[in-house]
């Protein structure tokens, strides 16, 4: 039997791998979703039943495994470089003419091909099977994405190569129906909308959870084939001929023998631009011949034989019938544009950005003015400038109150946005709940997007206090089947799926959170600027949340690196109503509002400042600065010439240099240790 089942699964796989690249790479599917989805399904019981048969190339392991706590960074091979753009046709006869001067009289031609408006990523193959994935990064390094890019269905998790390790590099794009139905499912969910496709595609391939990657239908169009950082090939369409050998699918591209030709391609499908079924914002053109790239090289940014043809934005004119405010899950409100429909670029848009009261200043709007709208692949498009001054025209107004829970609004000094401070404003709930509950703030395990959705959804959680007061473990458990239960403060009727052993270890968490110590809950209530250094520094000088809410803005900035900006936006808090109700809330549910954590004095780093940079080999900022602060010594935001030394880790930025050019001794992680007590 384990042979017959050995020999299914392979047929099985060969079998799914066939129906997934003639749907998702050919357009031309042979069965239904249905007869795919039972393949499949057959598929899962054979490696189910016989574990040994898995294989890390099997199209079962496309789902996305378990949430991850970060993405590892990684070295690349090779620079993944930025192009140089090309705005309009003399600019790219420009191109043409340097190319032609760095060849002398040598013949050249080009390819053209599309230039896909996504995310760079870079995919490992060894010995013919998917390895690894990479975002671009700053071009260097990139992040580790390979849990996420195994899910999307148009790059083959096994190619057919003689080539020991191959590097492919390309672009995840999201087709635009796949755009739409996402922004459509957000929307009716009441989460903000993607702006375009391309952040839609970054945001899905850098999300934690590779099951949200695998619902977000992402596509990927190679361009490159590298071995060891070098192409292995004599021709750039040699290449994106291979690609298309090997299964992926290429964005359309031409052969152009001169420079006529290239602008040809370009106009071709500017015009067809909004037909396509993805999101282009120009088209790039190489030289065919690698060893002419050679021969050309490259500036300190960008490759001196290809560049970017960019297609200029849409417009289109229209009237501003009104000027309504949408609060973000930051608490910024932001003015947005009702227009009377329009066509742009083959979409109806009815609204536009206008960020904030600034650009409505700068503009010179007003609510029945006629106004120039662009649109380059962005879903909310912005106004360019007014063209005429409505007869009727009047201005637009900031409200005072947030027009979502009706609490106070502020503007800070040299801050652009408004923003609502009312912590638990349902705009901004879940992201306060979520911030609340995350690790290094009050670490409730378990408390993830999903849970959170469902809590402040069903109406069970409407302030973080509700996570002690609405909670408990028979009430969840009891949700789980339906049952409506209570707790001593108030019934919970909305059914949100937590199991009993999940609702235990959640309820564990949330308890285990009165022991917080107060920096910790300072950093939960989401002041603005207030992290877990701030925090600190608060907790120290005052002592409690109770000195902290009296003090004024001057008092305030008594307190160690806390500036006139910090300052106000901890008074502003603390003045909203609601603010100081939450705040009663969470002290009756037993929060630590008292600093008990008293530092003691004589100890071998007494006098001694540190400023941490980088990310340590073993030792978190928050353990190593509890570890100096225990004994004797200071923590410092910045370096200065009084700054004892510097502890670096990997990717130490610009406080490093600082301290190499004032001279500060710089500590790594071992060098600190062995000044601490052990």
């Amino acid at each position: 039997m384990p042979n017959e089942a050995k020999l299914e699964a392979e047929r099985l796989r060969r079998e799914i791998e066939r129906h997934e690249h003639l749907y998702y790479v050919l357009d031309q599917p042979e069965v239904s979703d249905a007869e795919y989805d039972a393949l499949l399904q057959r598929l899962r019981e054979i490696e189910a039943a016989h574990p040994e048969l898995g294989t890390p190339d099997s199209p079962t392991q496309r789902v996305g495994g378990r949430p991850r706590e970060g993405f590892v960074k990684v070295r690349h091979s090779s620079p993944m470089l930025s192009l140089d753009n090309a705005l309009n046709e003399g600019e790219l006869r420009d191109f043409d003419r340097r190319v032609r001067q760095g060849l002398g009289d040598e013949p050249y031609a080009y390819v053209a091909e599309l230039k896909m408006d996504g995310l760079s990523m870079a995919v490992h193959y060894s010995n013919g099977v998917f390895d690894r994935a990479l975002t671009r990064g700053d071009g260097t390094v990139g992040e580790d994405v390979t849990e996420n890019a195994r899910t999307i269905r148009s790059l083959p998790l096994r190619i057919k190569t003689d080539l020991p390790e191959l590097e492919i590099r390309g672009e995840v794009v999201m087709n635009r129906d796949a755009f739409f139905a996402l922004n459509a499912e957000r929307e009716q969910a009441g989460e903000p909308q993607f702006a375009n496709p391309r952040n839609a595609a970054a945001g899905s391939i850098r999300v934690l959870d590779p099951s949200i990657t695998a619902a977000r239908r992402l596509a990927y169009y190679p361009y490159f084939a590298l071995v060891d950082g070098e192409t292995p090939f004599a021709r750039h369409s040699e290449t994106l001929r291979e690609l298309k050998r090997l299964g992926f699918r290429t964005p359309d591209w031409r052969e152009c023998v001169s420079i006529e030709e290239v602008l040809a391609f370009c106009t071709r499908f500017e015009e067809q631009r909004e037909k396509l079924p993805y999101e282009i914002d120009g088209v790039v053109i190489k030289l065919d011949r690698i060893d002419q790239w050679k021969r050309l090289g490259r500036t300190a940014k960008a490759p001196r034989w290809a560049i970017a043809y960019k297609y200029a934005a849409w417009q289109a004119e229209t009237e501003v019938e009104n000027i309504g405010v949408q609060v973000g899950r930051t608490g910024a409100l932001t003015p947005v544009a009702h227009l009377r429909d329009v066509k742009v670029g083959g979409v109806t848009v009815s609204r536009a950005t206008l960020h904030n009261e600034d650009e409505i200043a700068r503009l010179g709007l007003q609510i029945g003015d006629s106004v120039l709208i662009e649109r380059s692949g962005d879903v909310i498009p912005k106004v360019v400038r007014v063209t005429a001054e409505g007869a009727n025209r009047r201005p637009f107004t900031m409200p005072s109150r947030c027009p979502v829970c009706g609490g106070r609004v502020v503007r800070e000094e040299g801050e652009a946005a408004t923003r609502c401070v009312n912590t638990d404003c349902p705009a901004q709930l879940k992201q306060s709940v979520l911030h609340f509950a995350s690790r290094g703030v009050m670490d409730i395990d378990g408390l993830g997007d999903k849970l959170v959705d469902q809590l402040v959804d069903k109406g069970v959680v409407r302030s973080v206090a509700d996570l002690y007061e609405n909670l408990d473990v028979p009430a969840l458990a009891a949700l789980e089947r339906g049952i409506p239960a209570a707790n001593g403060n108030g019934a919970l009727r909305k059914a949100v799926r937590v199991g009993e052993k999940n609702a235990t270890k959640i309820m564990e968490n949330i308890a285990a959170t009165r022991d917080q110590p107060l920096p910790r809950v300072l950093t939960a209530l989401g002041i603005r600027f207030v992290g877990g250094r701030t925090a600190q520094l608060l907790a120290d000088h005052f002592g409690s949340v109770d000195r902290i809410a009296q003090a004024s803005v001057e008092e305030l900035q008594a307190a160690e690196e806390v500036g006139p900006k910090v300052a106000e936006s901890i008074a502003a808090f603390f003045a909203e109503p609601r603010n100081r109700e939450l705040v009663e809330r969470l002290r009756a549910a037993g929060l630590q509002f008292e600093q008990k954590i008293v530092k003691k004095a004589g100890g071998p780093l007494t006098g001694l400042t540190f400023v941490l940079t980088g990310t340590l080999p073993t030792l978190t900022r928050e353990e190593a600065t509890r570890r100096i602060e225990a004994a004797g010594g200071k923590v410092s935001g910045s370096v200065s010439k009084k700054t004892s030394f510097v502890v670096a880790g990997e990717e130490a930025g610009s406080k490093l240099e600082k301290a190499k050019s004032l001279g500060v001794p710089v500590l790594d992680e071992a060098g600190l240790l062995e000044k601490l007590p052990h």
